[in-house]
């Protein structure tokens, strides 16, 4: 079931994305967010061993254009240049195509704050990603709680409800 709503919601946003290029007039359905920005670990111990764990990302959403559109951060949080925000809750993770790259994602809004582009937002697809996977090295007894800052770029697709 699970993989069938993930396909369905790849689906979804392959369709999305056409009918914002054959109606620009209309509000789209689908927010289309380019992300730059920066993947964060910690080196943490856990159960006598050391590894990299996933603070969060820090990056910047623009739009097709380059446009500055809002923010990505821990949570993981999208935050609109309006102040909104949707805070989601991973559904489904698939290994991305490119082996050195952080995984594909769908995820569901579990809060929302403000009232603007954010509020709607129902469902979140990170596709297209490059790089941000934690390295394989580096995290042991002498580096506890040292971060690591890996840069990565992804597609964000935030379907409204």
């Amino acid at each position: 079931m699970q993989k069938l709503r993930t396909s369905l919601l790849f689906a979804l946003a392959t369709f999305a994305g056409g009918i914002h290029a054959q109606e620009p007039a209309a509000k789209p359905h689908a927010i289309e967010a380019f992300a730059k920005g920066v993947q964060i670990y910690s080196c943490k111990a856990a159960s006598n061993r050391y590894a990299w764990t996933l603070k969060g990302p820090d990056a910047t959403l623009s739009d097709a254009k380059g446009h500055l559109i809002g923010k990505h951060f821990a949570g993981p949080s999208w935050q609109a240049a309006d102040g909104s925000v949707v805070v989601g809750e991973t559904l489904n993770a698939s290994p991305s195509p490119d082996a050195g790259a952080v995984a594909w994602l769908v995820l569901h809004a579990k809060s929302h704050s403000g009232n603007g582009e954010m509020a709607s937002v129902q469902y979140i697809v990170r596709t297209r990603t490059e790089g941000g996977v934690a390295p394989a090295t580096g995290c042991d007894a002498a580096h506890v709680n040292a971060e690591v800052r890996v840069p990565y770029s992804a597609v964000y697709l935030l379907f409204r409800g």
